[in-house]
This record gives C-alpha cells, sequence and structure tokens, in this order.
C-alpha cells in the first residue's frame, strides 16, 4: 500500500499525543482528588514520581533486553495499555472511593509503561521510515507531544469549569479516544522492522563509544533543561514573581508547550543545521534562565520562563536526530538510552531545585537574594540561577561533538 507509511507516522504521532494525555491528567486533577477523597497532596505527587519510575524501569529493560521482544506486537500493544491504564485510573476510584488511591497507582503504573513504551519506540519507528526529509519527520513527531499538553490543559481546564470536578472521570475516559485511534491506525499498516542488539553484552559495548556517550549526556542536560521548568514554571511565577496563580497555571504550563510545539514545528518546516540548532538552544535556555532569576521586572521574568520552551523545543529530538545521523543503524536499545538519559535529567534537576529553594527558603543555604525579596522567592529565584547550569553544560556538549564528528561540520 502507497499510503502504509504515512498510516503508521499518524499511528506514532497519535502514541505521542497519549504521552501528552497521561503526562497532564493527575497534576491538573490534584486538587479534585484531595477534595473528593482525601487524599494527601503528598501521595498525590507521588503519582508523578511512580510515573517517573516506571518509565525509566521500561527504558533501562529496552536498553539491555530489546532482543528479547517482538518489537511490532509490542508497538501495537502500547496503546491498547494506554487505554486500560487510562480505564481503570478513570473508573474503579469512584466505584470504590475508599480505595481511590490504590486505583490511582495502578492505573498510573499502566499507562506510564505504555508512555514508557512510546518514548523508546516511537523514534525508531519513525526514523525506520522511509521518507524525503528524516529530520522533519521526527521533529513533527515530537512537536505533536508539545501541541498535545497545550490542548489537554486547555480542554481540561474548560472541561472541569463547565462540568464541575465531580465528573473528571469522563475527561479521563474522554482522553481514551486518542490511543484507542492509534492502536486501530496500528492495525491498518505492517511495522517497518526495527534493529536490536543480540545480546545485553552487545548494548554494554555501545558505553565504549565515546560519541554515544557525550550524545547521552546531551540528552540528559536537555531534559533537565526542558523539566525544570517544565515543572517549576507555574510555581516560579506565582511565587517569585507575584503572578496570579490562575495565569500561572495557564502562562506556566499552557504557553510553555506552545513555544515548544513552535520551536518543533518551524525545525520541522524550515530546520536543516541540527547541531546549530542545539547549541543556539542550550545557550537560549541559559540566557532565559538567568534573566528569570535575575531581572526585577515580572514582565520580563515571564516572557524569559515562557520564551524558555521555545529554546529548549529541540533539545531532546534534536539529539536523537544527531544520533540517528552518526549511528545510522541506531537500534532500539540506543534509543532506549537516550530516552532513560532524558528521564533522568527531567527528574534530577526540577528535584535538586526544589531542594535548593527548599534549602534556601529556611536558610540552610546561602543565596545572593537574601534580604532584598522573601525567603521564599529568594530560593525560588537561587533555585532558578542555579538551574542555569543545565543548559550552560549542554552547550559545553555540543560544543565538543561539533569538533568530535564530522556530521556536525558538514552541517554549519
Amino acid at each position: 500500500m502507497k499510503n502504509t507509511p504515512s498510516l503508521v507516522r499518524l499511528a506514532c504521532y497519535m502514541s505521542n499525543a497519549s504521552m501528552a494525555a497521561v503526562a497532564c491528567i493527575s497534576p491538573l486533577l490534584f486538587v479534585t482528588f484531595h477534595n473528593l477523597y482525601g487524599i494527601s497532596y503528598a501521595l498525590l505527587g507521588s503519582l508523578v514520581l511512580i510515573n517517573f519510575c516506571t518509565q525509566l524501569c521500561i527504558d533501562l529493560i529496552f536498553s539491555f533486553c530489546s532482543h528479547r521482544f517482538n518489537i511490532q506486537l509490542t508497538v501495537r500493544i502500547m496503546p491498547v495499555l494506554t487505554v486500560l491504564g487510562l480505564a481503570v485510573y478513570g473508573i474503579l476510584p469512584p466505584l470504590f472511593p475508599k480505595q481511590a488511591y490504590i486505583f490511582l497507582v495502578l492505573g498510573t503504573v499502566i499507562f506510564s509503561a505504555a508512555a514508557g513504551l512510546a518514548e523508546v519506540l516511537i523514534s525508531p519507528v519513525i526514523a525506520a521510515l522511509p521518507s524525503d526529509d528524516p529530520e522533519r519527520d521526527m521533529s513533527r513527531a515530537h512537536s505533536v507531544y508539545a501541541w498535545g499538553v497545550a490542548v489537554v490543559v486547555l480542554l481540561s481546564t474548560l472541561y472541569l469549569q463547565l462540568f464541575g470536578r465531580e465528573n473528571w472521570h469522563i475527561l479521563v475516559l474522554f482522553w481514551t479516544c486518542i490511543p484507542l485511534t492509534a492502536f486501530l491506525l496500528f492495525l491498518c499498516a505492517p511495522i517497518p522492522p526495527l534493529y536490536t542488539q543480540k545480546s545485553s553484552a552487545d548494548t554494554a559495548n555501545l558505553f565504549k563509544n565515546p560519541i554515544l556517550v557525550l550524545c547521552v549526556a546531551c540528552i540528559f542536560l536537555g531534559g533537565a533543561s526542558e523539566g525544570t521548568m517544565t515543572q517549576w514554571c507555574s510555581s516560579f511565577l506565582e511565587v517569585a514573581l507575584g503572578i496570579p496563580k490562575v495565569w500561572g497555571d495557564v502562562l506556566g504550563v499552557a504557553a510553555f508547550a506552545v513555544m515548544l510545539g513552535l520551536g518543533r514545528t518551524l525545525y520541522a518546516r524550515f530546520g536543516k543545521h541540527i547541531s546549530r540548532c542545539l547549541l543556539l538552544g542550550f545557550l537560549g535556555a541559559c540566557v532565559c534562565y538567568l534573566a528569570a532569576a535575575l531581572s526585577p521586572n515580572a514582565i520580563v521574568g515571564l516572557i524569559a520562563c515562557i520564551c524558555t520552551g521555545f529554546c529548549v523545543s529541540m533539545l531532546w529530538p534534536g539529539t536523537l536526530i544527531y544520533t540517528t545521523q552518526i549511528t545510522p543503524q541506531a537500534g532500539v536499545a540506543v534509543y532506549a538510552l537516550l530516552a532513560a538519559g532524558g528521564d533522568l535529567g527531567s527528574s534530577i534537576a526540577p528535584q535538586l531545585m526544589g531542594s535548593i529553594t527548599d534549602g534556601v527558603a529556611a536558610g540552610n543555604l546561602p543565596s545572593i537574594f537574601a534580604g532584598d525579596v522573601s525567603p521564599e522567592q529568594a530560593g525560588f529565584k537561587t533555585g532558578m540561577l542555579i538551574a542555569a547550569v543545565f543548559p550552560l553544560l549542554g552547550a559545553g556538549i555540543v560544543a565538543l561533538l561539533r569538533k568530535r564528528t564530522s556530521v556536525f561540520q558538514q552541517h554549519r
């Protein structure tokens, strides 16, 4: 069938949109679960940690054991797991309110496993499809995730306002339409064969390639640069800059995601020089973090936070694009290693900022902002200032890669 690659590509796009839905749904419903079921915020916050840990486990399993899986079958099962996870998450807590948290955890584990599979498998499927412009297709696939976050946040917020938070479960079930569509599309077209390592020892040998190690470091720092602002932007705008919470929520999540999607969409349309894009993205993100932390003007800080989304937009997919350029036979294990690196950066960096913010606010850590603002504001500003180190280090890694590889040289 002539349209087979297009169907598979569309199924991959829908799978990335599913990842956006499962990534956003818990934080959007924290207050609802707290009010309806009396679940503490500490336990609710652990749902995000469970999400991350599950995805990281999937990344590591596929890093060393991808040769043991039927990849084509796994890709087709992936959206089914997303549907199952959302169904458990949305149906069982209202039926058994006293055990609501148990079912929220169970649903989170299931759809997070599906998200981890998507993170590992969608990029190599996209790369394996015949294309006139592979870079465009990879960037477009990742832009779908960013646009998906914006759409899910806005539509979910609107639904909860119009129909009431007590009907949250209908919203969750509504989002199952995305993975269901992906499943049907995957059934309609054959999935291209993907290269996997023959043994775990072969995967271990990948670490002997210094360029690949640098790529993992690059995506770690890219994930750190993106994840820190994603998780802390809303709180930073509210506490450190004094912007009302409702605007902080909208601008901190939706506007950031829009800029993330815009950057990836523009690269898919016009981009060619991925090394230059990575270098400028890291440097731009560093400037944005510094501006957000150091500017005394709330409007400047707000603009810096939003513009960070544009600067970091290509750091994760750009590293994947670069890796496929230097290792054309990159298999599932390579993509899994990169996904693990990105997930680790997306977790460690926000946690570090949170620890720094608490430490400064409690007076246990020094701050250059002490005395000028409240302790909590000083904590957030200090955390944001130190977070600028991640994109700065990323720029250094990219500069080193440009010197070490001919691929970067030919794209200057």
